[in-house]
């Protein structure tokens, strides 16, 4: 096969592919809420995004998560996954000018609030101003840990598998590292446990 073939059959792969993001998205469609949906949606995103910076490490699925270091709030700094090892990680990235983000925060609020010291550690990622962060969360009361970053290229949601920076991105990481799932989109009131399980 020559390689101007090859560049073809590439295009017409993420050609449908984003035919069929574009079906799952256009209106609450309950395929984008399943693993298979989420998993083509994936695909069909990386298939189009630009290739991340050179030397950038990218999660995989399945493999482990490279390591990398975030402020909280109050300019500490926290690595990940590593400062939570031995416990199921829920990465949440999120805006405070995102609205499904916000709407959806309450949800993981209550989640997170369910997992006790030995469950699913729930983690925040704004990609945002710090002084917005903090004022958003004065507001809503939400007590998981929130970490800062800057969006763009080589920002927490590209490492975590998210080249086009989709917000709401969630990413559930296994108690030894390892990237289980991707979530495009948000959750809706009651998926999260059954996603977080599975």
């Amino acid at each position: 096969m020559t390689s101007g073939t090859k560049v073809v059959l590439v295009a017409l792969l993420a050609g449908a592919l984003g035919v069929v993001a574009s079906l799952m998205t256009s209106g609450p469609g309950p395929l984008l809420r399943t693993e298979l949906g989420q998993r083509a949606l994936g695909t069909a995103m990386e298939a189009s995004a630009p290739p991340p910076p050179p030397g950038l490490e990218v999660a995989k699925r399945g493999e482990r998560v490279p390591n990398f270091t975030l402020p909280d709030l109050q300019g500490q700094q926290t690595h990940l996954p590593g400062a939570y090892a031995g416990r199921p990680v829920l990465i949440n990235l999120w805006a405070s000018w995102c609205g499904p983000c916000v709407t959806e925060m309450p949800a993981l609020q209550s989640f997170a609030g369910e997992q006790g010291s030995n469950g699913v550690q729930v983690v925040g990622i704004a990609l945002d101003d710090p002084q917005a962060v903090r004022a958003f969360i004065a507001r809503t009361g939400v007590a998981y840990p929130i970490l800062i970053d800057a969006a763009g290229p080589a920002d927490a949601g590209v490492r975590l598998g998210n080249p086009k920076g989709v917000l709401p991105y969630s990413v559930l990481i296994s108690a030894d590292g390892r990237l289980l799932k991707q979530r495009i989109g948000p959750f809706e009131e009651g998926e999260i446990a059954a996603w977080a399980r599975n």
